[in-house]
């Protein structure tokens, strides 16, 4: 709720967070030479990481060859990290081109990996619109940023 009160922000999360140096404030996980992951603040669901460029570009089709690779090797590394720390039944991994497609940050492309497990819908999300969230964002960072470093 203090998100859409606020009015969201002005600045471009993504360069805000990948240029930051205090990555544990701004649940960064990891930064690789282009891109980087980091926890979303407002998540789906527990776990749920978004994979960017530093560079801020708005489609796919403005990315390079190596930010590209550099992207489809940081979200599957998402996906065994959360596999190894998380357990969860399946994911939904995707990416939102453009407001009338869903995308909250329409002028940085990133991808969306969100750990699902079954049954993790309850009649809160269908009743309210409200996601219930079992564990602490900062928890969850500890337990997803030791399995990120540069020799795991």
């Amino acid at each position: 709720m203090a998100y859409i009160r606020s009015g969201g922000t002005k600045e471009c999360i993504f360069c805000t967070k990948g240029a930051s140096s205090n990555e544990k404030e701004d649940l960064v996980l990891f930064k690789g030479k282009r891109c980087f992951v980091m926890m979303n603040l407002y998540p789906y669901n527990t776990g749920h990481l978004m994979v960017a460029p530093y560079r801020h570009v708005g489609n796919l089709t403005e990315l390079d060859e190596d930010e590209r690779k550099e992207l489809m090797e940081l979200i599957t590394k998402s996906v065994a990290v959360l596999q190894k720390v998380l357990n969860p039944d399946g994911f939904n991994v995707g990416i939102n081109l453009g407001r009338v497609a869903g995308a909250g940050v329409e002028g940085h492309v990133h991808f969306h990996v969100v750990p699902r497990w079954s049954g993790d819908t309850s009649f809160m999300t269908v009743i309210d619109e409200v996601r219930v969230i079992p564990e602490l964002l900062s928890d969850t960072y500890e337990r997803l940023v030791v399995h990120f470093s540069k020799d795991k």
